[in-house]
């Protein structure tokens, strides 16, 4: 099951689990539209290509909730 993390690691910006405009790579390594779009779709991280992160909707979510773990360094 994927973590669902909740910010964008490379600019901090919130990235709820309910919502579109998360892109993640194999190693679920989180990023917003505008900088996987600055970032080639490519992770800086591992190289790896990045992918629209599926959205975790409704009794889903609450019985698997997001991650809570933020990991933008800025």
């Amino acid at each position: 099951m994927l973590e669902m993390r909740p910010d964008c690691e490379r600019c901090g910006a919130d990235l709820p689990a309910d919502q579109a405009g998360a892109f993640i790579c194999s190693f679920e390594c989180t990023f917003c539209v505008d900088c996987a779009d600055a970032l080639d779709e490519t992770c800086p991280n591992c190289g790896g290509e990045l992918l629209d992160r599926p959205a975790r909707v409704g009794d889903v979510l609450k019985r698997h909730p997001a991650g809570t773990v933020r990991r933008f360094a800025g």
